[in-house]
């Protein structure tokens, strides 16, 4: 630290210029923490999270119309496969990156994820533009690959945690994992738009959506446009972000599971989570095999909702607690579920259900996931002392992580029907879970 800063802050952590760690941290003691640090560090790891959801979702807004491409044949069972990938990988890859704070610390970790989260970005780039659809073990492959995206949340938000007082976590979690989720907002929208022109002269692809006149489609350039901001995530990241030496092997991180509210908080963030990005996942295919591929315009607005709740929820966990806004969650989640299971029981026999009911459903869907989003995060660093904090952060996300996996599977095997009424079910159960340990009076950790 330079001797100006030293002087104005002579508490403050000294940092070892050659490994960049800050070693005399404690946000909790405001002799030692420095806000412009733990700010900045928000603000460079947020726009990295808004990229690796981006990523994340990047093969779930290209398949709904590579499928269309003349010289591919997906069916939708294929589809929905391709859809579940990223979920797969970026759960288990996850639980890696939740070990990855503690024994790699935020700089070194950040600027290793965005290295790699390029090699999705290219292979997707490349792959559309075969003449003919390659192998499907490929298309498997780079799908899977595309859950280095989702992995990586695993690390940000703990990092994330070393540096803000408790009495400010829930907004700093809050804003970054918001915005973070605006990636899946921002490549559903993109996606959709950028496909639509060409690019630096490159020859583009014809579709032949069903029901709809041919149409060309460059399904190149939403890679190519996020390519470069891959290149900026990880100059930022190695230029500008410092580590807090918070150190434990992979062992002493996995004591978490010795405590009941680590598998009680699961629960509740599977359900938060779980269910915002498994349905933000397969959204696409369910307006587009229910309303028709016109209706693929419509997808983004299920994230960007949940993403502006859980932004807009942070501070006001920090005022009331997160445990009673998880029980309104879970009571909201379920309501709003049963508005698009009635739309599904009135609908023609031989129709779609209304689009009114379907969307308004929905949407309220991710609304309430969002205050859930943002309610878990703020009770986690209040149930966990702060390393545990951490990793349970960590494992937890990792566990929602699934939810695209899930909830291809489910709608890929199960009627659309017997799938929200399962939704209803569960989240009355988190409900009443959180109500019981987190928010009522007496509670055993109310937080």
């Amino acid at each position: 630290m330079a001797a100006a800063d030293a002087d104005a802050h002579p508490t403050h952590a000294v940092t070892d210029d050659a490994r960049r760690d800050l070693l005399d941290w404690d946000p909790n003691d405001p002799e030692r923490w420095d806000p412009r640090v733990a700010w900045s560090t928000l603000w460079v790891t947020t726009f990295n999270l808004v990229l690796a959801f981006v990523v994340w979702y990047l093969p779930g807004a290209l398949v709904p119309t590579l499928g269309t491409v003349t010289g591919w044949d997906l069916t939708e069972g294929q589809s929905y496969w391709l859809l579940a990938m990223p979920g797969l990988s970026g759960g288990f890859l996850r639980i890696v990156w939740m070990t990855l704070p503690p024994l790699l610390g935020t700089r070194r970790m950040m600027t290793l994820s965005a290295l790699l989260m390029i090699i999705p970005l290219v292979g997707w780039t490349w792959v559309v533009m075969l003449p003919s659809q390659p192998s499907y073990a490929l298309l498997v492959a780079l799908a899977l690959a595309a859950g280095i995206g989702g992995g990586a949340f695993s690390g940000y938000m703990p990092s994330t945690s070393y540096f803000f007082p408790k009495s400010k976590q829930g907004t700093a979690l809050g804003l970054q994992a918001g915005i973070g989720n605006f990636g899946v907002s921002v490549v559903q929208l993109v996606v959709p738009w950028a496909i639509g022109f060409g690019m630096l002269g490159m020859a583009g692809q014809l579709a032949r959506p069903e029901g709809e006149e041919p149409r060309q489609v460059w399904l190149q350039n939403p890679g190519l446009i996020f390519l470069p901001f891959a290149v900026v995530a990880v100059v930022l990241s190695w230029t500008t972000l410092r580590s807090i030496p918070v150190k434990a092997n992979v062992r002493q991180q996995f004591d978490i599971f010795s405590t009941k509210h680590t598998w009680l908080m699961t629960a509740e963030y599977a359900l938060t989570f779980g269910i915002f990005s498994g349905l933000a996942g397969t959204f696409g295919m369910l307006l587009k095999a229910q309303f028709g591929p016109g209706h693929l315009r419509l997808v983004f607005l299920g994230a960007l909702v949940g993403s502006l709740a859980r932004i807009c929820w942070g501070p006001l966990c920090d005022r009331f607690g997160g445990g009673v806004w998880t029980v309104v969650s879970g009571a909201g989640v379920a309501l709003s579920s049963g508005l698009v299971l009635y739309g599904q029981l009135t609908a023609p026999a031989d129709g779609a259900p209304s689009l009114t009911i379907f969307m308004t459903g929905m949407i309220c869907i991710f609304f309430f996931s969002g205050i859930g989003n943002a309610a878990t995060f703020k009770q986690m660093p209040m149930i966990f002392p702060a390393r545990q904090a951490g990793g349970v952060i960590g494992w937890t996300a990792a566990i929602a992580a699934f939810g695209p996996f899930v909830f291809s599977m489910l709608f890929n095997y199960l009627s659309r029907t017997v799938v929200f009424s399962g939704i209803i079910v569960y989240a009355l159960v988190c409900a009443a879970i959180a109500w019981y340990y987190y928010a009522r009076p007496g509670a055993e950790a109310k937080s």
